[in-house]
C-alpha cells in the first residue's frame, strides 16, 4: 500500500511521549473505586491493573500492524472497513459518535463535578448542573477551533503528570495508614467468586488504559516503525502500568478496602491524608486539570468522527453534520450533537456505568481488529507491512483471549449494561441500510 504522502520524521522519543500522552488520563484516579468494589481484595486489585496493562500492550502491538499496513485517515474505522466491508466500519463510527465519545464526555464531567463539589464544599444538588456546565465549556472550547483546543491539550498534558508523580513519590516515602495484606487473595466480602470478582476489576481498569487504540496511527510516519514502534509501545505502556500500580498501592496503604470500594473521592481523601488541607487541595486541583484535559482530548477527536462520516455521506442529515463554522472551521453540528447526547447520559448514568459501557462496546470492535490481523495475514500475504507484530501469533492471541474474557465477564456480571451497549450499536444497522436506500432512491429520481 503506497505511503509516499506520509513524512517519516517520528523517532523513538516522540513515539514514546505519544504513547504516554494518549493513554494517561483521569481513569487512574477514579477507577480504583470500581476495581476494589469488584475485587474486595488487595491482591486481585493489583493483579487487575497488571493484567490490564499486559492486555493493553498486546492490543497496541497487534493493532499497530494494521495501522502501518493501512495508513488511511480514519484509523480503526478504515481498518475494519478494509477487512470486513463498509458496514462494520460504519458501525464503529456509529458506536463512537453515539456511545464512546459522548459517554466519555458525560462520565468525566460527572467525576469533575463530584471532585469540584468536594474541593469547595458545594451542595451535592449542584452535581448535574456543574457536570453540564463542564461539558458545555469543553464543547465551546473545541467549537472555537482546533488551535485553541490544541493549546488546552498541550497545557493539560504537562499538568496531568504532576499529581500522579506527587502522589506516587509522597505515598511511597511516607508511612501508610493501613496494614496491607496480600493474603488470602479471595474477596474479603465473602462472595468467594474469584473469577467474577477479577473480571469486574479487570473491566474497570480498561478505562484507565483507554486510548491505546490510537497509538498505531503514527506507524506510517515513523523513521523505523519495525524497530521503534514495538519499543515505544512496550516501554510506554509498561511505564504507565507501573505508575498505575504504584498509584493504587498508595491508595491501598492509606485507606482500607471498604472505604475505597465505590468511593469516587478516594484520590481526594488520600491526597488530604498525605499532604494535609492545603497540599491535598492543590493536588486535587491538579487532578481536576487532568480530568479537564482528558475531556478536551476526547472531544477534540470525537467531534470529527460524525463530520468525517458525513463528508462521505454515511449519515442521515449528512449535509448538516458536514457543516463547518465559517470563523473557526470547527464541525459545530457534530459538536452540538455530541454535547446533547452527553447531557442525556449525565442524567441517566453514573461515572462507572458510563465508562464500563463505553469500554464494553469498544472491546467488541477491538476483538474484531485482533481477528482482522489473522484474516489479512492469510488473505493478503503480499500486503506491505512496514511493521509486523512481534512474537506472532502469541501476542494477538493473548489480546484476543483477554478481549473475549472482558466481553463475556461484562455480559455475565452487567447484563443490562451489555444489552444497552449492544442495542445502541446495532441500531446503526437499520440506519446504515435506510440511508443507503434513501440515497439510491434519490439518485434514481
Amino acid at each position: 500500500m503506497p505511503q509516499s504522502n506520509l513524512k517519516k520524521n517520528i523517532g523513538i522519543g516522540a513515539a514514546l511521549s505519544t504513547v504516554m500522552g494518549t493513554v494517561i488520563g483521569a481513569g487512574v484516579f477514579f477507577k480504583t473505586a470500581s476495581v476494589v468494589a469488584n475485587t474486595h481484595s488487595v491482591t486481585l486489585t493489583i493483579l487487575a491493573w497488571i493484567i490490564g496493562g499486559l492486555l493493553t500492550i498486546c492490543g497496541g502491538l497487534t493493532v499497530s500492524e494494521l495501522a502501518a499496513a493501512i495508513p488511511k485517515t480514519g484509523g480503526t474505522i478504515q481498518y475494519l472497513k478494509y477487512t470486513y466491508g463498509p458496514l462494520t466500519g460504519f458501525l464503529l463510527g456509529w458506536a463512537e459518535m453515539l456511545v464512546y465519545f459522548p459517554a466519555n464526555l458525560a462520565a468525566l464531567s460527572i467525576v469533575f463535578s463530584t471532585q469540584l463539589i468536594n474541593l469547595f464544599h458545594l451542595s451535592a444538588s449542584l452535581s448535574i448542573t456543574i457536570a453540564i456546565i463542564c461539558a458545555l465549556s469543553i464543547t465551546v472550547i473545541n467549537l472555537l477551533g482546533s488551535k485553541i483546543a490544541g493549546s488546552v491539550q498541550s497545557l493539560t498534558l504537562i499538568v496531568k503528570l504532576i499529581p500522579i508523580f506527587i502522589i506516587v513519590i509522597a505515598g511511597l516515602l511516607l508511612p501508610g495508614h493501613v496494614d496491607v495484606s496480600f493474603w488470602p487473595p479471595m474477596p474479603s466480602n465473602g462472595s468467594g467468586n474469584l473469577l467474577t470478582a477479577f473480571g469486574g476489576g479487570l473491566l474497570a481498569t480498561m478505562f484507565a488504559y483507554d486510548g491505546w487504540i490510537n497509538i498505531g496511527s503514527i506507524a506510517g510516519e515513523m523513521k523505523n516503525p519495525q524497530k521503534d514502534l514495538p519499543k515505544a509501545i512496550i516501554l510506554g505502556l509498561t511505564f504507565i502500568m507501573i505508575i498505575y500500580v504504584l498509584v493504587n498501592w498508595v491508595f491501598l496503604k492509606n485507606m482500607p478496602l471498604n472505604q475505597i470500594a465505590g468511593n469516587q473521592n478516594t484520590a481526594y481523601e488520600v491526597a488530604m491524608k498525605l499532604f494535609g488541607g492545603i497540599g491535598g487541595k492543590l493536588v486535587t486541583i491538579g487532578i481536576l486539570i487532568s480530568v479537564y484535559g482528558a475531556m478536551n482530548g476526547y472531544i477534540l477527536t470525537g467531534i470529527r468522527v460524525p463530520y468525517a462520516m458525513a463528508k462521505d455521506d454515511q449519515l442521515p442529515f449528512s449535509k448538516y453534520f458536514a457543516r463547518l463554522s465559517k470563523h473557526t472551521a470547527a464541525p459545530y453540528v457534530s459538536g452540538l450533537f455530541m454535547f446533547a447526547v452527553a447531557v442525556v447520559m449525565i442524567f441517566m448514568g453514573s461515572f462507572d456505568m458510563l465508562t464500563d459501557m463505553l469500554v464494553f462496546v469498544m472491546w467488541i470492535f477491538n476483538c474484531l481488529l485482533f481477528v482482522a490481523l489473522f484474516i489479512l495475514r492469510k488473505r493478503e500475504p503480499e500486503l506491505v507491512r512496514p511493521y509486523k507484530v512481534p512474537w506472532y501469533p502469541v501476542v494477538p492471541i493473548i489480546a484476543l483471549v483477554g478481549g473475549v474474557f472482558i466481553l463475556i465477564s461484562t455480559i455475565l456480571t452487567q447484563t443490562t449494561l451489555a444489552i444497552i451497549g449492544i442495542i445502541a450499536t446495532l441500531i446503526g444497522i437499520p440506519i446504515y441500510y435506510g440511508h443507503k436506500m434513501m440515497k439510491k432512491t434519490s439518485t434514481e429520481k
